[in-house]
């Protein structure tokens, strides 16, 4: 008998168990945060938007018919065109490509930094946690925009410039984070009882640290998506984003947004409300997906 508990006991979990969490998440989430939902619905529009924006953009990104220039929204250019007669919805639809792309790559990589320093910081503790906390403190003084305009202008710009720099500031920054909650499990008893039974530690920090923070890190990840849309928006505006003739939404905002305002209005409004309604929408989901997976928020609204 206690050799079938055993078996029982080590045998995979059921193949339905994780798409039955997955439910019973949408499920709470719809009912305990429906502004999150939405949130959320709005996340997945972006992405299907930025996946297929090739199949979905009516025209060319760079088509131009000057025989069409700034001519007001219809059924032909539902936003509109600009001042080489391109239709700003397919720009648009290109430019949430680019912010899908960049966003996930810098999101990761800033994902993937902040899980190794937060966890080794908070883990070892001692000396290692005060040298490292130390490097992020020093890192932290320095204002973002300024060390991005700094590194970018040094650099040059381009995606895999932007990519690298921006998972490395949200992700040293964001390392304080994960460190908070490594600290908190590692006192719980299930560590303390793997470390009593001589468990290698990378066997407690794959099994025990690392899983139990994973809520932490998902969020942290769906909040750094909407951190890097906005701050590659920025760096866009000021001409350090993605180089031209590739459409991104700081850019429209900077170039003929900011020119042509008067004459098309759509010009400004179509990048800005995009930014406006994805960035929210991903800030309001993130919120929401952080109440329904801590533990200490459950019962609350």
């Amino acid at each position: 008998m206690s050799e079938a508990i055993a078996a029982a006991d080590m045998a995979p979990p059921a193949a339905g168990f994780g798409e039955a969490m997955r439910r019973s998440l949408v499920g709470r989430l719809v009912r305990e945060k429906p502004l999150a939902a939405v949130g959320g619905a709005v996340f997945l529009l972006f992405l299907f938007c930025g996946v297929f924006a090739d199949v979905l953009a009516p025209y060319g990104v760079n088509e131009t018919d000057l025989a069409q220039r700034l001519e007001a929204p219809s059924w032909s250019h539902p936003f509109g065109t600009d001042h080489l007669g391109r239709d700003v919805l397919s720009r648009i639809l290109m430019g949430g490509q680019l912010s899908m792309v960049v966003s996930f790559l810098a999101a990761g990589l800033a994902t993937v930094v902040s899980l190794a320093i937060g966890v080794v910081s908070g883990y070892f503790g001692g000396k290692t946690d005060m040298v490292m906390q130390r490097g992020v403190d020093a890192w932290m003084t320095f204002p973002d925009l300024v060390l991005l305009i700094v590194i970018i202008s040094v650099v040059g710009p381009g995606i895999p410039q932007i990519v690298l720099v921006l998972g490395l500031l949200y992700g040293i920054a964001g390392s304080r984070i994960v460190r908070g909650a490594v600290v908190s499990v590692k006192e719980n008893m299930y560590t303390h009882a793997a470390q009593s039974i001589g468990a290698a530690t990378w066997h407690i920090l794959r099994r025990h640290i690392v899983p139990n923070v994973m809520p932490v890190v998902i969020v942290l990840f769906t909040t750094r998506i909407g951190a890097v849309i906005l701050t590659e928006a920025g760096l866009s505006f000021l001409g350090l984003g993605v180089p031209p003739p590739a459409p991104t939404w700081g850019s429209m905002l900077s170039g003929t947004g900011r020119t042509y305002m008067y004459l098309g209005p759509w010009l400004a409004l179509a990048p800005g409300l995009s930014l406006t309604i994805v960035v929210y929408a991903i800030n309001v989901y993130g919120d929401g997906l952080r109440d329904l997976l801590d533990p200490r928020m459950r019962g609350t609204q």
